[in-house]
């Protein structure tokens, strides 16, 4: 049975979403997209008993909001599809995609949920010890991907003071020079999501922490 057929559509969709995710979390822009869905509640508004339960039943919170998306979206395609042929070779033909999309869906919630107890025991507790960005100014980032110069910034990881890895965007703070993979910069400044950074040798980089 091949995924391209209509019944599976949905879950075709689910892939594809799945690969989207997989590529912002290699090119680093997942941070951005999970920052800027933080905000912090207004004082005197709590998420209600209800609230906490129902994201508590879902498995949210126990790891990072795209990885929680991730799992949800590979378990649905999964169960759709193996669901789709099975049906298809005891009954002799599937179900309508809105209906196996129903279906996966019903299923795949609860058992993403059991997922999420495990995954999220072993994960490091990033949200934990969430900081802010103008928190990562002052500390040694190393260039990962790219040429940084004036205007075309490169990926580069910075390790804040919990010891969690970041990635962010940088330019060198000197605009006639270029910073390559490898080189370790001191960032000395902020500009919205882009941060600048001085060239220099640390002895703390290279290191595990």
């Amino acid at each position: 049975m091949s995924l391209l057929e209509p019944h599976n559509l949905p879950f075709l969709i689910a892939f594809g979403a799945l690969a989207v995710i997989a590529l912002l979390q290699l090119t680093g822009v997942s941070e951005a997209v999970e920052g800027a869905g933080e905000f912090d509640s207004p004082d005197g508004l709590e998420m209600g008993g209800f609230g906490e339960a129902l994201t508590t039943l879902l498995g949210l919170g126990r790891v990072p909001f795209l990885i929680w998306l991730a799992a949800l979206l590979f378990v649905f395609a999964t169960i759709g599809v193996g669901g789709q042929a099975v049906l298809a070779n005891m009954l002799g033909a599937p179900l309508s995609a809105g209906w196996a999309a129903l279906a996966a869906g019903a299923a795949a919630l609860p058992l993403n949920s059991l997922a999420m107890r495990p995954l999220g025991a072993i994960m490091p507790k990033d949200e934990t010890t969430a900081i802010g960005l103008d928190d990562l100014v002052r500390r040694d980032a190393e260039i990962q991907i790219g040429t940084a110069r004036a205007g075309s910034p490169a990926r580069a990881k910075v390790i804040d003071v919990h010891g969690q890895a970041h990635f962010v965007m940088v330019e060198p703070h000197d605009q006639t020079i270029a910073l390559n993979a490898g080189d370790t910069v001191l960032l000395v400044r902020r500009e919205g999501q882009t941060f600048y950074g001085v060239h220099y040798e640390s002895p703390l980089l290279g290191l595990d922490i």
